[in-house]
């Protein structure tokens, strides 16, 4: 990969709460939209560079170990290695990885090891991201899912952004389409859309956010569990238990997003209905996808679906790891990954 070299620079984004502009809160600002050249000047960045926001503070319940960082790559990659690496070569400068805090000492040196040289933001997810003035309700023993760890970012995040799962394979053409919508400016946010059979696991049932579009546009996005094959047909269940039949070249959402700094504002306003219902003191979760979806339902937000052909890959259990890793062999024997990942391959 071409492109500049990047001093280390590593920084935290301490809890704050969701209610309040989080800019002003718990960052150095100069580490943000800076990176250091060769003689250690430092230079101010495109004002259209990009940032992906990764999620990695999942519980990987179902597969029962941290699988952010499961070695699955022939030089002990890891599926977040493999994230960094296609969005770095699409044209993403910065990463901010969102964790939760026990993770820090692990993650931080992981990434020091293999993206030492890339610069890279830690914001811790936590309880007590709330908003202002709230508190955590007793009974909530986790944060609140993909659209709460978003804004637990929001500090570190200056302009356009992405938002990828750490522990998902996208392909470097989902990246590179999601790059190039981000650089055209815009009001528009965008989702990479995958065909249904592309995102399945021969090993159990999987959640996949279930897209309806209008032409290219996003106009709803149901959260559809348990989809597996039956017989012929493929069908999960929605929130509500209601089973759907989809066809295996739907449109599905895997999380892989491309927002303007506009959705920010609009997400803390959600979350603050979100956390105002019984759901959020109990088990809930603020999801993206739905909360997206509420906004592009309500005429908030506008969001182009950029399909990919693509093929995702993940670890949602045990046994899928050594399908992912046979399938990475696969990609670096045919020339498209180098047989060890570093930013300037």
């Amino acid at each position: 990969m071409g492109g500049a070299r990047y001093a280390v620079r590593a920084i935290f984004v301490r809890p704050s709460a969701i209610g309040h502009r989080p800019s002003a809160i718990g960052h150095r600002p100069s580490a943000i939209g800076h990176r250091l050249t060769a003689n250690g000047k430092r230079q101010t960045a495109n004002p259209l560079s990009l940032t992906l926001v990764v999620l990695a503070a999942g519980m990987s319940t179902r597969f029962g170990r941290l699988k952010q960082l499961e070695p699955v790559g022939p030089s002990g990659e890891a599926l977040l290695d493999y994230g960094i690496f296609d969005a770095l070569r699409a044209g993403f400068e910065r990463m901010v990885l969102v964790i939760r805090p026990e993770l820090e000492a692990t993650v931080r040196a992981h990434c020091a090891v293999r993206w030492g040289a890339v610069p890279i933001a830690f914001a811790h997810q936590t309880l007590d991201q709330v908003p202002g003035g709230q508190t955590c309700p007793p009974t909530r023993v986790k944060p609140w899912g993909t659209a709460h760890a978003v804004l637990a970012a929001a500090p570190a995040v200056d302009g356009p952004f992405g938002v990828a799962n750490a522990d998902d394979f996208y392909g470097a053409r989902a990246y590179q389409d999601l790059a190039a919508h981000l650089r055209a400016g815009g009001a528009e946010h965008a989702l990479v859309g995958y065909r249904l059979d592309a995102t399945l696991s021969p090993h159990g049932g999987v959640s996949r956010g279930w897209c309806e579009t209008t032409g290219d546009h996003l106009r709803h996005v149901t959260e559809i569990h348990d989809i597996r094959l039956d017989g012929a047909h493929l069908r999960g269940r929605d929130p509500g238990g209601i089973l759907h039949t989809m066809r295996p070249e739907s449109l599905v959402s895997m999380n892989l997003w491309g927002f303007q700094l506009g959705i920010l504002p609009l997400l803390r306003d959600a979350f603050g209905a979100f956390f105002a219902t019984s759901a959020a003191a109990t088990d809930g979760e603020f999801l993206l996808s739905n909360a997206v979806g509420d906004l592009v339902a309500a005429g908030d937000a506008r969001v182009r679906v950029l399909a990919t052909d693509e093929r995702w890959m993940g670890v949602t259990y045990p046994d899928d790891r050594e399908t992912v890793a046979d399938r990475l062999r696969a990609l670096v024997a045919d020339g498209r990954y180098p047989a060890q990942l570093e930013p300037s391959a």
